[in-house]
C-alpha cells in the first residue's frame, strides 16, 4: 500500500505542475488500469461522458488528434482533446473546444481531483503517476464542460495506457514502427498486439496503412471484440497530393465522399495521410459525409505546432520532433519534397533511450552540418556521445558541439547565413531543430522570447 502526503491546493500552475511531477513519471510503466479506473470512478467515471475517437501508433497521433478536433468541432460538436507530450506547457494536453485549459483553469481541474488521487494512492501498491493524473483531469474537465465528443491520444501502447479506461467508438490506428520497443516489445508485431488493445466490442476502427503483419493483427483484434474496420488506401485515402508554397494541395478521398483541392499549410505526404485519416475517423463518428466547404476551411487553417513548423525567417527556423526512425524518415521525405533550403544545419538533441542512430542516419542526406547538444532534461543524451555517434554517420568535419541549446541555435543560424561557406552562393540556408518533443518545445519558447515572428503572425501583418 502506498502513502502521499495531503498537500494544500495549488495556488499557481508552477505549484500544481511540481505536485504532479512529484508523481511516477510517465515514462514508469506498470501494465494495470486498476489505478486509473479507480481514480475515474470516484470521479464518477466521466470518461463516459460523451463519445470517443481514441487515437494510437508510432508516429502522427498529435497531428491527427487535432485535425480530427478541428473537424469536429466545424460540424457543431463541443470537443475535449487529450494529447501528449506537451511542446510547452503542460496546459496543451488538456483542450475544450480547440483552446488549451488556461493557467488557471488547469489549476481548478488539479486541485478539484487532488483529494480522490490520495484516496486511489492509500489503496494501490504504487500511486497514481504523472500521466494517470493528468488523464483523469482531462475526464473530469470535459464532463464538467460539458463536450459533445472526446478526442484522446495514447500516451504510449495502447492496452495498458491510461486513456485506454474509456472505451472508444472510433479507435484510430496510425503507422505502427518501432518506438519504446523496451515497453512495448523488440518487433512492430508485439507493438501492434499491444496498440490494438484500444479497439472494443462495437469500436470502428479506422486504420492507416500499414505492414502486412501489423495489417493481421489488427484484423485479429477486429474479428476478437466484434468491431468493424476501414483501412487506408482501400477504403479511403489519399487520391491527388501536389507541394504547393506554404504547404500541399490534397485530395482525400473519405468513406462518404471526395473533398478535391484541398490547400493544407502543412508539409509532407504523412501529414496528407494523417488529414485522409482524420476524415474517415469523423465520418465514421458522425455516420455520414461531411460538408465539403466545411472540410475545405479546416484543411486550410489547419496547425501542427512542433511538427515541420517554421518559426523564424532569415534565416529560416523549422522544428519537428522527429523522436525514433519512421518520424525522421517522414521528416527527410517532406524536407525533400516541399523545401529547398541549402545549407540545411541540423541541431540535435536526442533522449538517451531513443535509436540515435536510425534518427542521424534518416536526416544524413539533408543536412550539410549538425551541431549536437541537450535539452535541459535528464533523459536527454549527452552532447558528446551524441556528436560522437553522429561523427560515425557524418564524419568529423560535418559534426560540432554545442552544450547548451540556445548556444546550438545561434551556431546553427550562422553557418546557415554564411551558406556560400558551403558552396552556396545564394546562402539560401535553414536550421532544422529535431530530435525530441522537448528539444523542439525549448526552441519554440526561446524563440518567441527572442521576439521571432510565428507564420500566422506574419500572415496576420500581411493581411
Amino acid at each position: 500500500m502506498s502513502e502521499t502526503p495531503q498537500a494544500r491546493p495549488a495556488q499557481t500552475l508552477a505549484e500544481a505542475y511540481d505536485a504532479l511531477l512529484s508523481r511516477w513519471p510517465e515514462t514508469r510503466l506498470e501494465p494495470s488500469l486498476d489505478r486509473i479506473a479507480a481514480f475515474c470512478e470516484l470521479l464518477g467515471d466521466p470518461q463516459r461522458s460523451a463519445p470517443v475517437v481514441h487515437l494510437t501508433g508510432t508516429n502522427g497521433k498529435t497531428s491527427t488528434a487535432r485535425m480530427v478536433d478541428d473537424l469536429l468541432r466545424a460540424s457543431g460538436l463541443r470537443t475535449g482533446r487529450f494529447t501528449s507530450p506537451h511542446v510547452e506547457s503542460v496546459t496543451e494536453r488538456i483542450s475544450i473546444d480547440g483552446e488549451p485549459l488556461d493557467d488557471d483553469a488547469f489549476v481548478r481541474v488539479f486541485n478539484d481531483v487532488a483529494p480522490y488521487t490520495h484516496l486511489v494512492d492509500a489503496d494501490a501498491e504504487h500511486p497514481l503517476s504523472f500521466f494517470e493524473t493528468v488523464v483523469g483531469m482531462a475526464f473530469a474537465a470535459f464532463a464538467d464542460a460539458p463536450v459533445d465528443a472526446l478526442v484522446l491520444e495514447v500516451g504510449m501502447g495502447g492496452s495498458w495506457d491510461a486513456t485506454n479506461v474509456a472505451d472508444a467508438d472510433v479507435a484510430v490506428v496510425l503507422p505502427i514502427s518501432l518506438d519504446h520497443q523496451q515497453y512495448l516489445g523488440d518487433t512492430v508485431v508485439d507493438i501492434a498486439r499491444e496498440k490494438a488493445g484500444i479497439v472494443k466490442p462495437g469500436s470502428v476502427l479506422v486504420s492507416a496503412a500499414q505492414p502486412t503483419d501489423v495489417a493481421a493483427v489488427l484484423a485479429d483484434r477486429v474479428a476478437e471484440v466484434g468491431a468493424t474496420a476501414v483501412v487506408e488506401d482501400v477504403d479511403f485515402g489519399v487520391v491527388h497530393r501536389l507541394p504547393a508554397v506554404g504547404g500541399q494541395e490534397v485530395t482525400l478521398r473519405g468513406l462518404h465522399a471526395t473533398y478535391a483541392e484541398l490547400f493544407m499549410p502543412l508539409y509532407g505526404e504523412h501529414q496528407a495521410r494523417n488529414a485522409a485519416v482524420a476524415v474517415a475517423a469523423v465520418e465514421s463518428l458522425l455516420g455520414r459525409a461531411l460538408d465539403d466547404e466545411l472540410v475545405r476551411e479546416v484543411v486550410a487553417g489547419l496547425t501542427s505546432p512542433g511538427r515541420l513548423e517554421i518559426v523564424r525567417r532569415s534565416p529560416t527556423v523549422v522544428l519537428d520532433a522527429a523522436h525514433n526512425r519512421a518520424g525522421a524518415a517522414a521528416t527527410a521525405a517532406a524536407i525533400a519534397d516541399s523545401f529547398t533550403f541549402s545549407p540545411l544545419i541540423g541541431v540535435v538533441s536526442v533522449m538517451a533511450d531513443k535509436d540515435v542512430e536510425g534518427v542521424l542516419g534518416e536526416l544524413e542526406p539533408h543536412l550539410a552540418h549538425v551541431i549536437a547538444t541537450r535539452a535541459s532534461t535528464e533523459r536527454a543524451m549527452d552532447a558528446e556521445t551524441l556528436a560522437d555517434q553522429a561523427r560515425e554517420i557524418f564524419g568529423d568535419t560535418r559534426v560540432s558541439v554545442a552544450e547548451r541549446l540556445p548556444e546550438a541555435i545561434d551556431q546553427a543560424a550562422a553557418l546557415a547565413e554564411a551558406g556560400e561557406a558551403f558552396g552556396d552562393a545564394l546562402g539560401s540556408g535553414a536550421v532544422l531543430v529535431t530530435g525530441s518533443v522537448v528539444t523542439v518545445g525549448e526552441a519554440r519558447a526561446l524563440l518567441a522570447r527572442r521576439g521571432g515572428r510565428r507564420p500566422e503572425q506574419e500572415r496576420e501583418e500581411e493581411s
